[in-house]
């Protein structure tokens, strides 16, 4: 059970890595509204830059403090809670915003995720 946390804690940190980094700047068919950018996106939910500069900062930090939970094992508990709160408001502004239920897959499986690595 152990090996699974950890696989939910890599696979987190992965998952917002590529969405906050390397696909930044970049249209995916999981974009709130139609955005085409992250920018558009918290434009799309209401939400000012600051905010999306904000989340994107915690985004990335709790990710990195589930990959050094690999060795520090007390901070997975609360980036995974942290994690898993971030999502729930994700899911929350896709249906703000009447996305279809696909759009929120995404976010959906990261608090599964980040669920399993609180619990493991």
């Amino acid at each position: 059970m152990h090996n699974l946390g950890l696989v939910a804690q890599i696979v987190i940190a992965l998952g917002i890595f590529n969405v906050w980094v390397l696909r930044y700047g970049k249209a995916t068919a999981y974009r709130g509204g139609s955005a085409r950018n992250m920018r558009e996106e918290f434009a799309a939910y209401g939400l000012p830059f600051g905010v999306m500069c904000l989340i994107g900062g915690l985004k990335v930090a709790l990710a990195i403090a589930l990959i050094v939970g690999i060795w520090v094992p007390t901070l997975v508990m609360p980036a995974a809670i942290g994690m898993a709160a971030l999502m729930v408001g994700a899911i929350g502004m896709h249906l703000k915003v009447g996305d279809p239920p696909m759009k929120a897959l995404p976010a959906v499986c990261m608090l599964g995720l980040s669920i399993v690595a609180a619990v493991l």
